[in-house]
């Protein structure tokens, strides 16, 4: 059914209506045009009010159907408007945001059945490669600021061994073990499964030696693959995403994850631990004239899946609360239904690209993600299986925070270029960021490795062979006729170990010394 046919009133109407929910008084990004019946109306505008763009959003719809295009056209708005914008690069195609578009037929063309006063524009932008693979400046966290959680997820441990992995962290938070990379935590759980551990082993409970020895293997596997890069030091500073250039523009801070991208599940809660970290450290700013950063947050499908109850649950009250810090999270994926409801309903912003529906799964998916939008004039099954490249279904939150109408819309075309820029011109940009001295060469400094081999090595034979000669037999003491014998408590057992009071000594075993957490368990610290 055309959208003439639909009823609601007369065309012209119809249109007003839906445009005058985007006729907004302060800043605004603007999206491209409104369509109606085929047509498109230059003179009905599509926008986004700038302070919404922290109210979130959802960017989706099939392959090829222009969402990297869509990133590309909001970023370089906000970056006009002086906002930070972080993009996650799977393909390897946004790197071009940094140069000016090239003119063309088919640019000239869009701008014009837009009504876009089209001109070639770069932004400031810099690189960045997970662990330095790829082209872009290394991006490493350390295995505690990353957190059982987020760790348990990226090794696809079950819910028992993801509480396990925790116990782990706390006892090394604890006894002052630095978790800085991956051989530290292995050295950590090593320890805690060896003859000398067993005692340290029970007295972080819920630990057994048979589900420690999983996380050992599975951390051993991991490493394996290459997947050690990724941990370490220098730690990648998240603040780092907040800067504006010098002429006021917000800079595009782009991951460029072509390298990694057959690891979906890595760079999927890599991302997460970005945003995790931003959170924790961000003071509250309630509403603001604009966002301190936009997330944009792509694959988002991948986070989601085979993710555990504790991490959903995070993963939704980081969403929820991130917001009145100031920012503002974009998940892009193919279908609404890739996002949990609970994280789903906080997304208020949505620009739905066209859907295909070749098989009975592709039409339920339709039919849901129909479900997911207000009433509207639009036959929106046919709408969205019916629209082209580089047009979308827009619905956002007006400047009073109340959804818009549902509007088919023509995008406008990115100012800046829509292709990847030379390898040998981004390693140029890479290598001439002020960034670079600083997170380039990675440091392997002293920690629970070295600690944990430092004190096996300075064992004595004779302490050695101490400990694992066999106990004496004990003389029992006379004790009143009835009592039970007083055996020494787990926690008088665990003092008295060697590696006990090996390790008091060497970190004082101050109180406060543990690791303060965030919702995922991702440690706090402090700020250069």
């Amino acid at each position: 059914m055309s959208g003439s046919e639909r009823p609601g009133g007369q065309p012209e109407e119809i249109i007003e209506r839906i445009a005058s929910g985007y006729r907004f008084t302060g800043p605004a990004l603007d999206l491209g045009a409104l369509i109606w019946d085929g047509t498109c109306h230059p003179g009905a505008p599509v926008r986004i009010p700038l302070p919404m763009l922290n109210r979130h959003g959802l960017v989706a719809g099939a392959t090829g159907t222009g969402k990297t295009k869509t990133l590309q056209l909001i970023a370089e708005q906000l970056s006009a408007h002086g906002v930070p914008v972080f993009l996650a690069d799977i393909k390897g195609d946004l790197s071009g945001v940094s140069a000016p578009g090239l003119p063309n037929d088919k640019v000239r063309s869009r701008a014009a059945e837009v009504g876009q006063e089209w001109a070639p524009a770069g932004c400031p932008a810099e690189f960045y490669a997970l662990g330095g693979l790829g082209h872009g400046i290394p991006v490493r966290a350390t295995v505690t600021s990353f957190g059982p959680l987020l760790l348990a997820k990226v090794l696809q441990l079950n819910q028992t061994q993801e509480q396990s992995l925790g116990l782990v962290f706390h006892y090394a938070d604890s006894k002052g073990l630095e978790l800085v990379d991956l051989k530290d935590l292995r050295a950590v759980v090593a320890f805690l499964t060896s003859d000398e551990g067993k005692a340290e082993l029970k007295s972080i409970g819920g630990l057994s030696s048979a589900t420690a020895g999983v996380i050992l293997r599975s951390l051993t596997a991991f490493e394996a693959q290459g997947m050690g890069a990724f941990f370490g030091e220098p730690e990648f500073d998240t603040a780092e995403l907040l800067r504006t250039a010098p002429d006021g523009r917000g800079i595009l801070s782009v991951l460029e994850l072509p390298a990694v991208q057959d690891r979906p599940q890595l760079f999927s809660t890599f991302l997460m631990w970005l945003l995790a970290d931003l959170f924790h450290d961000l003071p509250e700013a309630g509403d603001l004239d604009k966002p301190k950063l936009v997330f944009f947050f792509d694959e988002a499908h991948l986070l989601f899946n085979g993710a555990s109850k504790a991490f959903l649950e995070s993963l939704t009250q980081t969403v929820r609360l991130i917001r009145s810090k100031g920012v503002g999270v974009f998940f892009v994926t193919q279908t609404p239904k890739d996002v949990p409801a609970d994280v789903l309903g906080q997304l208020g912003n949505r620009v739905q690209h066209a859907l295909r529906a070749f098989t009975p799964d592709d039409e339920k998916a339709l039919k849901a993600t129909v479900r997911t939008f207000p009433d509207s004039p639009y036959d929106l099954e046919e709408l969205l299986t019916g629209m082209g490249t580089g047009e979308a279904v827009v619905t956002v939150l007006s400047e009073k925070g109340a959804p818009t109408p549902v509007a088919a819309t023509r995008l406008r075309a990115p100012a800046s270029l829509m292709a990847p820029v030379d390898a040998a011109e981004l390693d140029r940009a890479v290598r001439s960021s002020p960034l670079y001295a600083r997170y380039a060469q990675a440091v392997d400094r002293e920690s629970a490795y070295e600690k944990l081999t430092a004190r096996a090595a300075q064992e004595t034979p004779e302490a050695r062979e101490a400990r694992e000669a066999p106990a004496p037999p004990r003389r029992e003491a006379a004790r009143p006729e009835g009592r039970e014998e007083e055996r020494p408590s787990v926690v008088e057992q665990v003092v008295g170990s060697g590696m006990f009071k090996s390790l008091a000594r060497s970190v004082g075993m101050q109180l406060g010394r543990e690791i303060t957490r965030s919702l995922f368990g991702t440690a706090r610290r402090r700020r250069r």
